[in-house]
């Protein structure tokens, strides 16, 4: 399971999206996630997986890889949907079980965040898949430049989300080797037992933190080596400038977000 976790991670190949400058990849997964949460009606939602299809496809990166982030929130969107079907109040009863109420309103709004959260873990992994973490730090600093105004380190912060987004797989990667070392020593992960389960995570989460801190303090010793000292005065090696390509980008987004609110009226 955790090697279908897909948050993080980077799929590098030639595409469209991948040359798109990742300041327009970030206000384009800003707008994506305003325009799930703006939908109030099951139909726009059409216009979203056609937008979202249309932009896998241009990615070029496999759907079915896509797909195998859904795998480790499949019990998050279960739970969802089972706590919306039998606890949302409605006046159109279907079946009663004690004091759980199975409505159609009950059932509609299951579905519905199922879709919601279903399509934005979807669109908001095509951030990571398609934009390196030295790319997308750039980005997130750049888009907040202008809070450094009003105190913010925005070097500072990007910087610590880009890490936090990098060591994911790392650590999801040393999750799973120790996990393996540990089954071999006769550790059980999978029993139906939930006691069992929970004292086996010890040993697990023992040598994982260890490994995290070890981590970071390497991390930290080769940044000082290399005299890292934060945003100040730091040049780049490369401008990025905006392309006609992510110009165009930006007019199809906004028409995309003005399409989702006119939908909210129709």
């Amino acid at each position: 399971m955790l090697k279908d976790i897909t948050i993080g991670q980077h799929y590098p190949t030639e595409s469209i999206v991948h040359k798109l400058d990742s300041r327009v990849k970030l206000v384009a997964t800003f707008i994506f996630m305003i325009s799930l949460f703006i939908i109030n009606k099951f139909w726009p939602y059409s216009i979203v997986i056609v937008s979202l299809l249309e932009i896998i496809k241009l990615s070029n990166i496999p759907f079915k890889y896509i797909l195998k982030g859904l795998k480790p929130l499949r019990w998050i969107i279960l739970f969802t949907f089972v706590i919306n079907i039998f606890f949302l109040p409605g006046e159109k009863l279907i079946l009663s079980f004690g004091f759980l109420r199975v409505t159609q309103e009950g059932i509609s709004q299951a579905i519905f965040m199922a879709i919601r959260l279903t399509l934005l873990v979807l669109g908001t992994s095509l951030l990571t898949l398609t934009t390196s973490p030295m790319d997308l730090t750039d980005g997130i600093e750049r888009l907040l430049n202008p809070f450094k105004n009003i105190g913010l380190p925005v070097h500072e912060l990007a910087m610590m989300m880009t890490i936090a987004l990098r060591f994911i797989p790392t650590l999801l990667d040393e999750t799973d080797k120790i996990m393996k070392a540990q089954m071999s020593r006769g550790a059980d992960f999978e029993s139906n037992n939930l006691i069992n389960r929970a004292k086996n995570l010890v040993p697990l989460l023992v040598p994982l933190f260890v490994s995290a801190f070890r981590r970071a303090e390497e991390l930290g010793t080769a940044m000082e080596a290399r005299c890292y000292r934060g945003g100040y005065n730091r040049t780049k090696m490369k401008e990025s400038v905006l392309s006609k390509a992510d110009y165009v980008s930006y007019v199809l987004q906004f028409m995309y977000l003005g399409s989702i609110i006119v939908t909210r009226f129709i």
